[in-house]
């Protein structure tokens, strides 16, 4: 025990008399880092790229977040990102998983790519591996994933651990950030050059709105006649600056209130103009003037695939108080004559439009053409619902869809309104789970393999948004959807209304596709979708709770737990179903619409 205790006092000895030697080690140990970004999960899926995955609460192994992500038959689930790492250096990935066949890894490496892996986790089970990165190598892959048509896995506290690479600091931030040329929908911005700086980051009402490689850049989808915030942050390898000072832009007004001519604030209703129901026959000349566009339900096509669509008046025999077609024709110029829109809605629960061949987009916008023209019409509502709108497994660039069905749709209605010109009003009214649910899922092998039609009506929006007049996506008869918080908020109060619309007017990551953001449109396209009553679908609100919804996007009050990322003052109204249940339910909907708006 003594020569033991004398043996290893001398080699400490030694340790410590060899000069430097302590402080390189101290130095050395130091150096090592944990260079994954996010790796807990708790700031959404910032830095992870997922083709398949969502942040939830629980279960998680630390914090207060961890990755769910839902392999299916052709898809693994992966989520990957790329660290900067040294050459010729020793690393260490690490990460907890839970469920069946998780995998952890990194490729990429310069030498030995390595992966490790857990068949089965039932409770959170740590993974790790090491690897050296190769002579040159800059940049290694880490990632986690499942395994094909298995269940979900979970994964949580993702770390690289090794040498870090010094990013030096930050830029300062711009300064003297000028407002150039303003229109009804843009604000031009310049700046002066930042040292350092190799991007900027440009934030419009205090949120990130575009990204700009120079000294200027144009602000566009603005609303006209509003005012907007701005600044300006500069971006290196190291992070972002500190904003510049604030400056602020009004826009111009628009031209004459534009192409639709509606009124600031716009209540837009279906009236069940080809069938009957609980609700009663609504004759066209007893709509009240509350209603600002009236949208004939429904042209139905006469088979899936045909393109041809019909629009076939509620017969006598089912609507015994039907009008004649000479009074139904008079009194939609009545109300033109007052200033109201009337449209022909095509599709609805029932009416399965697939426009899967050019000949059957060519014989869609022939038989539209000719209900507009029989009666006089102002233009066109998409109400297409079930499986008229899905995507194929390659679809994932919402900018560039491929899918037959949304290319031809696309097509159709830019020559239907080339056809009729700018007063043509086109009007879409999709459910939550075609354009919400993308910022989640998008395209086929997306949402655990289940279903193509998430988020499948936004190549249509954005490839249509300078043509569109209004969307009012459907906020009913939906499941939970994950608003851009992180939360799943469901029907039954302001909430799912204000975390719906505020996705829409702020834009959103469309998950898998590669990072590209859904961009938002502008408030005076946006309507909100609502129930008129509690017989007319589920998610009815009453009045207090519409009121709390309006309160908060337009003036941000009453807003509830859900922080929005913008006012919109310029909202432009609400959507309903239906007149003939406002009208059962003794006008409740649209006197409150007009006791708010005045």
């Amino acid at each position: 025990m003594d020569r033991t205790r004398s043996v290893l006092a001398i080699c400490a000895a030694t340790v410590l008399a060899v000069p430097g030697l302590a402080a390189l080690s101290s130095a050395a140990r130091a150096a090592d880092a944990d260079l994954a970004r996010n790796g807990g999960f708790e700031s959404a899926l910032d830095g992870w790229n997922c083709t398949a995955g969502s942040v939830v609460n629980s279960p998680v192994r630390s914090g207060s977040s961890a990755l769910k992500a839902t392999p299916a038959g052709s898809d693994n689930a992966r989520c990957a990102q790329t660290v900067t790492v040294k050459p010729d250096s020793q690393y260490t990935l690490a990460g907890y998983v839970r469920g069946s066949y998780a995998y952890l890894g990194a490729s990429g490496t310069g030498t030995t790519d390595v992966s490790t892996w857990t068949q089965s986790a039932p409770d959170w089970q740590r993974l790790t591996t090491t690897f050296r990165t190769g002579p040159s190598t800059t940049k290694v892959t880490i990632y986690t994933h499942g395994w094909y048509g298995t269940g979900a896995y979970h994964a949580d506290d993702i770390s690289l651990v090794g040498p870090g690479v010094d990013a030096g600091q930050p830029p300062a931030a711009p300064t003297a950030l000028t407002v150039g040329t303003v229109t009804s929908t843009s604000v031009g911005l310049s700046w002066p050059a930042v040292p350092g700086a190799t991007g900027y980051a440009v934030y419009r009402n205090g949120a990130k709105v575009q990204s700009a490689t120079g000294t200027s850049t144009t602000v566009a989808g603005l609303s006209p006649s509003t005012a907007y915030s701005f600044q300006v942050a500069a971006v290196n390898d190291a992070g972002e600056s500190a904003k510049s000072p604030t400056v602020t832009a009004t826009t111009t007004a628009g031209p004459g209130g534009g192409p639709s001519d509606l009124p600031a604030h716009a209540l837009v209703g279906y009236l069940h103009a080809s069938f009957a129901n609980g609700s009663g026959y609504t004759r066209m000349a007893d709509v009240p003037d509350s209603w600002d566009v009236i949208d004939l339900a429904f042209g139905e096509p006469t088979s899936t695939t045909s393109g041809d669509i019909r629009f076939n008046r509620c017969p006598a025999t089912e609507c015994p108080n039907v009008e004649s077609d000479a009074d139904f024709k008079a009194a939609i110029k009545a109300k033109q004559a007052a200033g109201k829109k009337v449209l022909i809605s095509i599709g609805g629960q029932n009416g399965q439009v697939q426009l899967t061949t050019a000949a059957a987009r060519d014989a869609f916008v022939s038989s539209v053409s000719k209900i507009i023209d029989e009666y006089g019409l102002d233009g066109l509502d998409i109400d297409f619902e079930g499986h008229s709108l899905s995507l194929n497994a390659d679809d994932t660039d919402f900018k560039n869809p491929k899918t037959p069905v949304i290319v031809n749709l696309v097509s159709a209605l830019k020559t239907l309104k080339a056809k009729y010109g700018d007063d043509f009003v086109l009007t879409m009214a999709p459910e939550t789970f075609f354009v919400q649910l993308g910022y989640q899922y998008y395209g086929t092998g997306k949402w655990g393999g289940q279903d193509p039609r998430a988020g499948a009506y936004l190549p249509v929006i954005h490839a249509l948004r300078d043509d569109l007049t209004l969307l009012h996506v459907q906020d009913y008869n939906s499941g939970p959807i994950m608003g851009l918080d992180n939360q799943y908020h469901s029907m039954g109060g302001a909430d799912f209304h204000i975390a719906m619309t505020d996705m829409l007017l702020t834009g959103f990551p469309v998950a898998g596709d590669a990072g590209n953001v859904f961009p938002p449109l502008r408030p005076d396209q946006v309507a909100i979708g609502m129930p008129a009553s509690t017989n007319a679908g589920n998610g009815h609100v009453p009045p207090s709770e519409v009121n709390k919804s309006l309160d908060c996007l337009t003036k941000k009050t009453n807003c509830g737990p859900y922080a929005t990322h913008g006012t919109w003052p310029a909202l432009r109204g609400l959507m309903t179903w239906s007149i003939n249940w406002d009208r059962y339910g003794s006008w409740e909907f649209s006197k409150n619409f007009d006791g708010y708006f005045g």
